[in-house]
């Protein structure tokens, strides 16, 4: 059971994340949206807030063994304090590609499950995979972070670590 705190909490994030993806398109010029420059804008907005919230949930951890440790850290801790629930799932070539699948992701759950949706899903993943980015930056990492959805409210993240 989640308290009132939790609920107005969860709430608030929600509502504040459609109104950055709101503002950002609604101040953008027409060439802005269609060369994909306010995606670029969210995913830098969630890459420095990914970059403060990594940096405030490691204080106190022990340091990572290895790449694959990070991510599932990631996975764990990261996604349930950010979105209330673990990622359901981790999968990873062994050469630097993970995909971190969540079948019920909160900032897509408000959408309606339609096709014709489908095609603004973008505009409300590209805060996460900065967020994603973000975070792995601050733990040495550099990464490429997509996500994608073929069925609504289900999303991957795609992580491509970029070796130095």
């Amino acid at each position: 059971w989640k308290t009132k705190q939790e609920m107005a909490d969860e709430a608030l994030f929600l509502l504040l994340h459609n109104e950055m993806v709101s503002g950002v398109y609604k101040s953008a010029e027409q060439g802005e949206v269609e060369n994909g420059r306010c995606i670029t804008k969210l995913e830098n907005m969630g890459f420095r807030v990914g970059q403060g919230l990594i940096e405030r949930f490691t204080k106190d951890t022990a340091r990572f063994k290895d790449e694959l440790d990070i991510m599932k850290f990631i996975c764990k801790d990261f996604w349930t304090t950010v979105f209330k629930k673990q990622i359901d799932n981790l999968r990873t070539n062994h050469q630097g590609i993970y995909v971190l699948q969540d079948n019920k992701f909160r900032l897509l759950t408000q959408m309606s499950a339609g096709k014709q949706y489908l095609e603004h899903a973008s505009k409300y993943l590209a805060f996460t995979c900065g967020l994603i980015r973000g975070g792995l930056s601050n733990l040495g990492i550099k990464s490429i972070v997509t996500a994608e959805v073929s069925s609504m409210p289900a999303c991957k993240f795609q992580v491509m670590i970029q070796k130095l």
